[in-house]
């Protein structure tokens, strides 16, 4: 192996590291996901739940495919452990050439895929989302075919994250979908006023494809700034390429399962009452805020340095990922709490208004509550798939999401039925034991079918969890965040709860913003000081810094 070159070291301690490195990421996706419920909460008062709602959710799912087959995912189990390493071992040409080759491979294979999703959109739409006729169906294949170009950017966006941060520049990174964000929400701004839902709808699929173009564009100065010896080249001869292509083969059908996944959950939903796929989509928007913040972020900040480190021992890679087990626990477990017991705020600050009423605002909630469940488990999964990752193993999380993904259909579909009947093939499915929960006094009848699916989907995840920790124990050893850490975040967690709670109780009828930002700041009040109060390093960091800002 090649020695790292004198100026390996410098970068090292130029470089973040660990929580620096997570944080990093944590405030980039921060600022996307604010913009993003920013754009929710545009979204919802100009549509709503109603059918123009649903097809735009299902139009972005559709093309979404090829994100995620070829996208980040596939490129952080494939690409970046190899990038990183050769950038690590000093073979910075080598480095340019794969970086240019896997660009190319990308391209050809994007720009492919995208010109099939175009000209087959009606076929998509008819296999995936069956329960739509009429104008759903039409408006969906129209913006489908507007949405498929887009995705095809977003791939390529992929790549340059792959090459920022094997570099260790994480922030730009995970910032740069906040240009997305914004097209989509200045669309709606600009043309929301003047124009009805169906043209409005149209315009919004064009706002979101100059988003994509902006997201991908806005890195490639860094990128050509950071990879000086990128080749354009296919490099057919390179090994390295050979083996990230191998890699990615797993990948890619473990992404093609997950992908599986989100169609299944789609076709299930289409088949609910109008306002069920936007319902989904709404809760999952703010589902994903704290997987993306505190499990994704210290995921793709652990990636390149446990690819670095691989050759150095297990007992490395162990402790590393039971140190970011615990940062991210400190700030997941709150959020299962506040998920579960103060959805209903949560979701009524963000989105109650316009079109988006009360009802509006329970179903989403109890659908949130319900994909809550899974919460620890979705985020320690995203760390594990990682660690296998940086083992050069993209096969197993690729047979445990095949599990996964199975359960995930087999129980949503029944826990759906429960709550909602259904008609599949000219036959009736339920009403099952929850159906009378529906509100059906208010002028847009609100069913529940859809929390039936969150919970399917929740249960799978914490089998993915346990099949993943398990194996992965046997590989490098004992891993979790420990028992005694676990049981002062859940009792921090839960008194922080009954603090809200009451607070909530005590307040007089007010806007649904100012009662979350009364009953959610009580709830930080109490729960960082309890947190620090017993010992929890992650509170008591935060303590210090704050005293380190004052005068």
């Amino acid at each position: 192996m090649t020695e790292p070159t004198e100026e390996n070291p410098s970068e090292k301690k130029k470089a973040p590291q660990g929580t620096t490195a997570s944080a990093l990421v944590a405030a980039g996706i921060f600022l996307s996901r604010i913009a993003g419920l920013i754009r929710e909460g545009v979204f919802s008062f100009f549509f709503g739940t109603s059918l123009y709602a649903d097809a735009f959710r299902a139009a972005l799912r559709l093309p979404n495919a090829l994100q995620n087959l070829l996208g980040e995912g596939t490129l952080s189990a494939s690409f970046i452990p190899v990038y990183a390493e050769l950038l690590e071992e000093g073979r910075k040409e080598d480095a340019g050439r794969l970086a240019g080759a896997i660009f190319s491979l990308l391209f050809t294979l994007a720009m492919g895929l995208v010109l099939l999703g175009v000209i087959f959109a009606p076929f998509l739409v008819s296999v995936f989302t069956p329960g739509f006729e009429g104008e759903r169906r039409d408006i969906t294949i129209t913006l489908v075919r507007i949405l498929f170009p887009m995705t095809g950017f977003l791939v390529l966006y992929a790549w340059t994250l792959g090459i920022l941060n094997s570099h260790r520049k994480f922030f730009l990174s995970y910032v740069a979908p906040v240009l997305w964000n914004g097209a989509i929400i200045a669309t709606m701004l600009l043309f929301g006023w003047r124009m009805e839902q169906d043209a409005l709808v149209i315009a919004l699929a064009w706002g979101a494809f100059l988003g994509g173009v902006l997201q991908f564009a806005i890195q490639l100065p860094w990128v050509f700034r950071l990879e000086k010896n990128l080749v354009w080249t296919f490099a057919r001869d390179m090994k390295e390429r050979a083996e990230v292509i191998r890699n990615a083969i797993p990948a890619v059908l473990g992404r093609g399962v997950v992908q599986v996944s989100g169609y299944l959950d789609m076709i299930l939903a289409s088949l609910l009452a109008v306002g069920g796929v936007a319902a989904i989509a709404y809760a999952q928007t703010l589902y994903m805020l704290p997987v993306s913040l505190f499990g994704m972020s210290v995921a793709a900040a652990e990636l390149p340095e446990l690819s670095r480190q691989r050759k150095r021992g297990v007992e490395i890679l162990r402790d590393r990922a039971n140190g970011a087990l615990r940062r991210m626990y400190f700030y997941v477990i709150p959020s299962f709490f506040g998920f579960l017991a103060l959805g209903d705020v949560i979701v009524g600050a963000l989105y109650q208004r316009g079109e988006f009423g009360r009802p509006q605002t329970i179903l989403v909630a109890a659908t949130l509550a319900a994909y809550a469940i899974a919460l620890m488990a979705t985020t320690a999964t995203r760390l594990y798939n990682s660690t296998f990752f940086a083992l050069r193993d993209t096969k197993t999380p690729a047979k445990v999401a095949v599990l996964r993904v199975a359960v995930a259909a087999v129980l949503g579909f029944i826990l759906m039925i429960q709550f909602e009947a259904v008609t599949l093939f000219g036959v009736t499915f339920g009403p099952g034991i929850f159906s009378h929960l529906a509100i059906t006094d208010s002028p847009n009848p609100v069913f529940f079918g859809a929390v039936g699916l969150a919970m399917g989907s929740g249960i799978a995840a914490w089998l993915e969890w346990f099949l993943l920790r398990r194996t992965l124990a046997k590989e490098i050893g004992s891993l979790g965040a420990g028992l005694r850490p676990l049981i002062k975040l859940f009792a921090a967690a839960l008194l922080a709860t009954a603090a809200a709670w009451g607070v909530r109780l005590l307040l007089p009828p007010i806007h649904p913003i100012l009662t979350a930002g009364v009953v959610l700041g009580a709830f930080v009040v109490v729960y960082f000081p309890l947190t620090a109060a017993v010992g929890v390093e992650e509170a008591r960091g935060w303590f210090r810094r704050a005293r380190r800002l004052l005068p």
